[in-house]
């Protein structure tokens, strides 16, 4: 899939270089990519936050709510957002809004 930052050189390089901003359920650093076009996401839960099922269930909230918005953003930037606890108990909506919100303070909406 082209959507995921996958290796962790990728997961490295997003840290290192990128620009981050925080909320009460999500970290997210971003780097501009300036010849690149798509887009990409890389997702980390800790074994902190819960078992299995539930940083997987996490892990799918981010990625739909990349999947949905991401033609309002701009191309060319590597995504990694670290789910916080606080996440634990919410639904789709409050990710999606938490999502959106760190994009924002990026400044990264189209």
């Amino acid at each position: 899939m082209r959507g995921s930052i996958r290796s962790s050189n990728d997961f490295k390089k997003v840290y290192e270089e990128g620009r981050s901003f925080a909320n009460k359920y999500l970290v997210m650093y971003v780097l501009d990519k300036e010849n690149d076009t798509d887009s990409r996401l890389g997702v980390s839960v800790s074994k902190k936050v819960g078992n299995s099922v539930v940083r997987h269930r996490l892990t799918r909230l981010v990625r739909e709510s990349f999947r949905l918005n991401k033609d309002k953003f701009k191309n060319g930037l590597d995504i990694v957002v670290i789910v916080r606890g606080g996440a634990l108990d919410r639904g789709f909506f409050e990710i999606e809004n938490a999502f959106m919100h760190l994009i924002r303070l990026h400044k990264k909406l189209i």
